[in-house]
């Protein structure tokens, strides 16, 4: 079938040739492509949307044939769920508790440890339900052995040791920690046996051998140790490590010993001498180190050879016995950083020797019972300067990833049979079959789940087959629309079917639309009615619900669309003659554009005929929801939406604004009312609308008085407005003991209407309220004006405020005045206000202004790096990167209209002066304190201007130090250990302390001197993903809170 544009081209193809009055039920059957002949099977790839008879391709492939009953459901074989024989129980991950499994399956393998667990308690509750964290541990084995489940959720013992799922933490730490707790526990039993369990199996001694140089005294400190720490920093193998944990150490200089013989301190040699070792040795490789240049924790990724079979015999120092271990564990970090990464498990099954690989909830057992590490050793490729795996000889394994080893005595071969089987105590295995029942319960509800899904499905592949074959409309034969997207979800059995909705086909007319036609389907009424039985719907859209008057709308939009160009041609034409007759006003811009408005015209009239607000052809109905204005220009032809509304006045008139209009002759007007049959209509004789013209009228009229005001007020205060012989309190004019007070905020404004009386309001009152306490008292001394509170005041001469008192409305007269006396001690000055000085709102307002600088949020400071002879850098001028709104701050809010001279500005030279003005109004107890000053009779702004090599930083009171060392980290990537901070002389170095408590405070600037630059930034990547201090197991079970 022909693409879905060119059927709808085909279908409205008679139009060119019949007019809207000549439409037949013919036209209007080809409008709605009731003709056109369905699609064979086959024939399309998919779905033909611009035929509604083509029913191939809408979902119908999967259910014409035969059907695997998987495709009814979603649900997976719940017994996939399920254990398979002779395998072990994987752990979920409960988010970041991956660490944990890795030890509970370790622990699990050790059976003396689980069998003396089973003997912890014994309760006879038949209600008994875990509560201790030894309780928990005890049923988590039980699970892990008895189980039916492929792997179980740890969360009980979990939420026991109250540890944050969604945090990883130190896994040595970890081990180190619930060892101890594990020992504590099982200390507590009555039975000897279970009291030293941890003891006999993981503990070993070994003494701190000092000798002294100078006596050759010696002396041992005995030690228990139930893990073994060993360095790999600059090793290849397991046996440097442990030679180099057991190496002689030189005890000299400040690190002497004293000698008890010698009765001083002596330089001695000391080191570890292993006295006995315990069955289970745990090795921890030290891969996570502390990095001195970060400050933090770093994952050494060097490759360490270990044997299968340790012999730790050489390293007894001529102690007789058995000391050869087999490896019967592997604990893995997959992962370059410190802090991130994944825990896995090797571990060598007590019983047969096979070898698995516990990763969480997957359990892989290895082949030819031997250790194979595999893909773990591929992990940190990305990590720099990498070194290739060395060869491993037989017996030996290699990993950069191992950070935890567990070796086991070597049974001897005369000696009795290991006891490999551990039985689940009876309260225990009651637990556990409660558990199995509701698994199999869940099992069984999913099987009945999964089995009524293929019986629904089974039922619907019969219903679609038997509808499908009567969807197809035969020629001749009674019809119905249904919507395409309604048929695909029918035949789609992973949604449910809803009932039969075709309102959003609908016209105005309650009808079908034809712009719908090829999103619905056209099949048989047999179909129709066993679906709307079955479903429910409507409204039902037959052959009766084709709509005439959308097909007649169609037609003419279409007619007028294809004589547009022709149109437009002889329009423009004819407007080039000479009237001969009356004519037409039309809008400049209109006229201009009619072409376009035309086409928009009749999309919209398009538009009008849907029910719904749904698009066409990409385009969505236009709304007119701009107000008409009196004055548009050659720049708002895109903005208007009606011919003609650019002559049309906001009362509906004509515009009185007669260089925006034309006068075209009656052939063109008749031509373009063609087109826009709303469009307003004024002929020659119109007269323009009477109120805009006395609205005009009265606007220059207001123009011409505040002229005359602007220049009258501004004679009478010349040197007010050019800023010129004004008094300073600094140096008190004689000839005068009185000066006027005004905020500097009426000064500004006044000085605007003066420049621009014509577009700006004049000022009628003085609004000294704002320098005024509540209570009516002044808010500034006359030293608090002198050092910087004069910033927000005008100084008035006797005579300009009598000027001012007749010119504008006065609240309240402020004055100072100057008193000399003579005293014994000689003349002095004594300065006072009228009204006189609040001292109660002054102290609060200083204290609130004290208060603003230490309570601050999302303020800027600037970090100033310090170069190594402790200059600024200061090689180069002040970066200009203030924000826009700043850069408004400093330059006239409108342009200046040509010709129209501003006295504050002037040229000399070529270059301009900066202009004085820009006030902002505010009240006392608001006045920002670092605005703008007056030097030199100029006030210039104090806004900080950033140095290069300094940066600006948003930061809060409330915000620490070391957070602040943070972003300085980001912006200058220096490391905060390597960050000497200083403000004003005084270092900063509290990293706890708050930036409020250190006299931070806005717009302070921190100097920066950083010890040494890091050169490997990516050593830097651990830093950047820890922000917060480590809180480590604080506040868990493990250290018993």
């Amino acid at each position: 079938m022909a693409p879905r544009l060119q059927l709808e081209k085909a279908a409205w193809r008679w139009v060119e040739s019949v007019k809207p009055e000549e439409i037949r039920w013919e036209h209007i059957e080809l409008a709605y492509r009731v003709n056109l002949p369905a699609c064979k099977r086959g024939a399309c790839r998919r779905n033909c949307k611009g035929n509604p008879s083509c029913l191939v391709g809408i979902g119908e492939q999967a259910w014409l044939g035969e059907i695997d009953e998987n495709a009814f459901h979603n649900i997976d074989d719940p017994n996939s769920e399920r254990r398979d024989m002779n395998t072990f129980v994987g752990l979920t991950n409960l988010g970041a508790t991956c660490y944990v499994n890795t030890f509970l399956q370790v622990w699990f393998h050790n059976l003396e440890l689980r069998r003396s667990l089973y003997q912890l308690l014994s309760p006879s509750l038949s209600d008994y339900e875990p509560q201790s964290i030894s309780e928990h541990l005890q049923y988590l084995f039980a699970l892990l052995q008895n189980s039916n489940r492929k792997y179980i959720d740890p969360s009980g013992l979990v939420k026991a040791l109250g540890l944050d799922t969604g945090q990883q933490q130190d896994a040595q730490e970890f081990s180190k920690l619930f060892m101890s707790l594990l020992e504590d526990t099982l200390s507590k039993q009555k039975s000897p046996s279970l009291q030293n369990v941890i003891q006999q199996q993981f503990c070993g001694q070994f003494s701190y051998v000092t000798v002294c140089n100078q006596c050759g005294r010696s002396s041992a400190l005995l030690s228990r140790f139930y893990e073994l720490e060993l360095n790999i920093q600059g090793h290849k193998n397991l046996n440097e490590c442990v030679t180099e944990f057991l190496k002689e150490e030189k005890l000299e200089g400040e690190n002497r010993y004293f000698c008890e013989n010698c009765q001083s301190k002596q330089n001695a040699t000391r080191r570890i001498r292993l006295h006995n070792l315990p069955p289970t040795i745990n090795l921890q490789l030290m891969r996570f180190v502390f990095d001195r240049q970060t400050g933090h924790k770093k994952k050494l990724n060097t490759f360490i050879s270990f044997p299968e079979q340790l012999d730790m015999g050489p390293f007894m120092e001529g102690l007789q016995g058995n000391f050869v271990y087999e490896l019967s564990a592997v604990l893995i970090h997959r992962g370059i950083s410190a802090y991130s990464g994944h825990y896995i498990a090797h571990v060598k099954d007590a019983r047969t020797g096979d070898w698995y690989k516990f990763n969480d909830e997957e359990i892989e057992k290895m082949e030819g019972k031997k250790l194979q590490l595999g893909i773990e050793e591929d992990i940190a490729e990305t990590v720099k300067s990498q070194t290739r795996k060395p060869k491993c000889s037989k017996g030996y394994h290699c990993s950069r990833n191992a950070y935890m080893l567990v070796y086991k005595i070597q049974e001897e071969e005369s000696s009795e049979t290991p006891r490999t089987n551990v039985e689940v105590p009876t309260f225990l295995q009651r637990l556990v079959d409660q558990d199995n029942r509701k698994f199999d319960e869940w099992c069984n509800e999913m099987a009945d789940m999964r089995k009524q899904s293929v019986d629904k499905g089974k039922a619907k592949h019969e219903e679609v087959k038997e509808l499908y074959e009567l969807l197809p409309a035969r020629d001749g034969e009674p019809y119905e629309f249904i919507p395409l997207d309604w048929l695909k979800k029918w035949l789609d059995d992973s949604t449910a079917t809803k009932e039969i909705d075709t309102t959003l086909f609908l016209c105005s007319h309650g009808k079908l639309h034809p712009d719908k036609v090829g999103d619905t389907k056209r099949v048989s009424m047999q179909a129709a009615q066993l679906l709307y039985e079955r479903y429910g719907g409507g409204p039902r859209l037959d052959g009766s619900s084709l709509c005439r008057e959308c097909v007649s709308q169609r037609c003419r939009v279409l007619r007028l669309k294809n004589q547009l160009n022709e149109d437009f041609k002889e329009v423009s034409n004819l407007v080039k003659r000479t009237l001969s007759d009356d004519g037409f006003w039309v809008g400049k811009a209109s006229l201009r554009s009619w072409r376009q408005l035309a086409l928009d015209q009749l999309e919209e009239d398009e538009q009008e005929t849907k029910h719904s607000n749904g698009q066409t052809n990409g385009q969505g109905p236009h709304t007119n929801n701009s107000k008409v204005g009196s004055e548009l220009s050659e720049g708002n032809d895109e903005d208007m939406k009606t011919f003609n509304e650019d002559i049309v006045c906001t009362h509906g008139g004509l515009s009185i604004l007669e260089t925006e209009r034309k006068l075209v002759s009656s052939e063109v007007w008749t031509k373009l009312r063609e087109y826009f049959p709303k469009a307003s209509e004024f002929t020659k004789d119109q007269e323009p609308c009477e109120q805009c013209v006395t609205l005009e009228q009265e606007e220059k009229d207001n123009e011409a008085v505040s002229k005359m005001m602007a220049l009258d007020q501004k004679n009478q205060l010349l040197n007010l407005f050019h800023e010129k012989n004004r008094p300073v309190l600094s140096k008190w004019p004689q000839g005068t003991d009185v000066l006027y007070i005004v905020p500097l905020f009426f000064v500004d404004e006044w000085r605007k209407f003066i420049r621009r009386p014509t577009k700006c309001s004049p000022v009628s009152n003085v609004g000294n309220t704002l320098l005024l306490c509540p209570h009516g008292g002044f808010m500034f001394t006359y030293d608090s004006l002198i050092n910087g509170d004069a910033q927000h005041i005008a100084l008035l001469w006797p005579s300009e405020w009598e000027v001012i008192s007749r010119l504008f409305m006065v609240d309240q007269s402020i004055s100072i005045h100057c008193f000399n006396q003579t005293t014994d001690s000689g003349p002095s000055t004594q300065y006072t206000t009228q009204p006189d000085l609040c001292w109660e709102c002054r102290e609060s307002f200083l204290f609130q202004q004290q208060r603003d600088l230490r309570e601050y949020t999302q303020a800027t400071i600037y970090i100033r790096k310090v170069i190594e002879d402790k200059r600024m850098i200061k090689d180069a001028p002040p970066e200009m990167n203030a924000s826009s709104s700043e850069a408004e701050e400093e330059r006239e809010e409108h342009p200046k209209p040509d010709g129209e001279r501003d006295p504050d500005f002037s040229q000399v030279n070529g270059t301009k002066r900066l202009k004085l003005s820009d006030g902002t109004a505010a009240s006392a107890s608001a006045i920002p304190t670092t605005n703008m000053t007056k030097v030199g009779g100029i006030r210039r702004s104090t806004r900080h201007r950033k140095l290069r090599g300094e940066k600006a930083l948003i930061v809060s009171a409330n915000q620490t130090l070391k957070e602040l060392k943070i972003q300085i980290m980001h912006a200058f990537s220096v490391a905060p250990f390597d960050q000497n901070l200083s403000i004003d002389g005084k270092s900063l170095t509290d990293d706890s302390a708050t930036l409020g408590s250190l006299g931070v405070i806005p717009e302070s600037i921190i100097c920066l001197k950083a010890d040494e630059p890091i050169a490997d930034y990516a050593a830097m990547d651990d830093v950047y993903q820890v922000r917060m201090p480590e809180e480590g197991f604080k506040g868990t079970g493990l250290l018993g809170h």
